[in-house]
């Protein structure tokens, strides 16, 4: 069980990826095709492109991996993201990863995309050890999660609506910018005064530590509606600095007020939306007010990859976590 050599195959959404990670923690060799060029005239992921071009670059990609890695007889297992995702897409790394470890006769181990982005950190962080209290925020989630040991995982807090992600990148085409909007989004609000608009926050006087994000976007979406009808002019990175403070103090609030209920004395923050600039800085701020270990994964690692599917992985095949040739892709899956 030393020295294991995990292969593992990302396709939950638009990034193509393989990666090959031993012990968890050591990137050996990686590769990634994007597909933000061939998304961006739409505005968007299209499932159906997405699919169709994983299915082309999926075994390019894998053998460009396995080849950093010195070859297949390296490889003592493959680990695929069967879920959540878009179902398409899912399928296509799942079958491929089937057939891979049934011609290697290698073990085949499925990985929780969200359990992927908080063992995103054991690649950036080696000295990172559960338990600890994370943050995840991608497209499509936002969650607290506690991370009782590499394997097991409680959920206190999750997005009701939109998740954070999801309201940026909304936000972000209501604001005229193009795909992908999480990094455009960014810069404009770097020129913007972010004390100029005050949007409202959701829940306020509940004890509870859900999200809710889709009355802010309306909120903006409403906002600049009425510039347009009033003829009002107005900066948009003045509403963009804004809008992503808002984000970051909800986000800020709630996790930090989950580690204070469980005496966390470590906190992770994970997912796309942890590249974000203005909200590493908001985490950082509070953090050091607190005294709290704060840990980001490197911003490659934010997004979708492969390393962090493999990361997670060697933790599930340590733990005796096996599938069959009847493993199945879930575009909906509780961590």
């Amino acid at each position: 069980m030393e020295d294991l050599n995990i292969l593992a195959i990302e396709t939950s959404c638009d990034e193509t990826a393989a990666a090959v990670v031993r012990n968890g923690r050591e990137v050996v060799s990686q590769a990634l095709y994007t597909q933000i060029e061939i998304h961006k005239e739409y505005g968007g992921v299209v499932p159906e492109i997405a699919s169709r071009n994983h299915v082309k670059k999926l075994p390019h990609v894998v053998e460009a991996a396995v080849r950093g890695a010195g070859g297949f007889e390296r490889i003592d297992a493959v680990g695929v993201t069967n879920g959540p995702g878009l179902v398409g897409a899912l399928l296509t790394g799942v079958s491929y990863a089937k057939g891979l470890a049934y011609t290697l006769e290698k073990p085949l181990v499925p990985v929780h995309h969200i359990a992927g982005h908080i063992c995103a950190n054991y690649v950036s962080h080696p000295e990172l050890k559960p338990p600890f209290l994370c943050l995840v925020a991608s497209g499509g989630h936002t969650q607290i999660v506690w991370a009782e040991n590499y394997t097991e995982y409680e959920t206190l807090g999750r997005t009701r609506d939109d998740a954070a992600g999801e309201a940026i990148d909304k936000v972000a085409r209501v604001l005229g910018l193009p795909y992908p909007g999480g990094p455009n989004l960014q810069e404009l609000a770097k020129r913007g005064d972010k004390t100029k608009y005050k949007f409202p926050h959701s829940f306020r006087g509940e004890d509870h530590l859900d999200f809710s994000f889709s009355g802010l976007k309306t909120a903006v979406i409403n906002l600049l509606h009425k510039f347009g009808q009033q003829g009002q002019e107005y900066k948009k990175e003045d509403v963009a600095a804004s809008f992503l403070k808002n984000v970051a103090d909800t986000l800020v609030k709630n996790t930090f007020e989950a580690a204070r209920r469980m005496d966390a004395r470590a906190l992770a923050v994970a997912g796309g939306v942890s590249a974000n600039e203005q909200i590493r800085a908001a985490f950082e701020k509070k953090a050091k007010e607190t005294g709290t270990a704060l840990y980001f994964p490197e911003p490659k690692y934010c997004t979708d990859n492969a390393v962090m599917i493999a990361s997670c992985a060697y933790y599930e095949f340590r733990k005796g976590r096996r599938a069959g040739l009847d493993l199945n892709a879930q575009p909906v899956m509780e961590l």
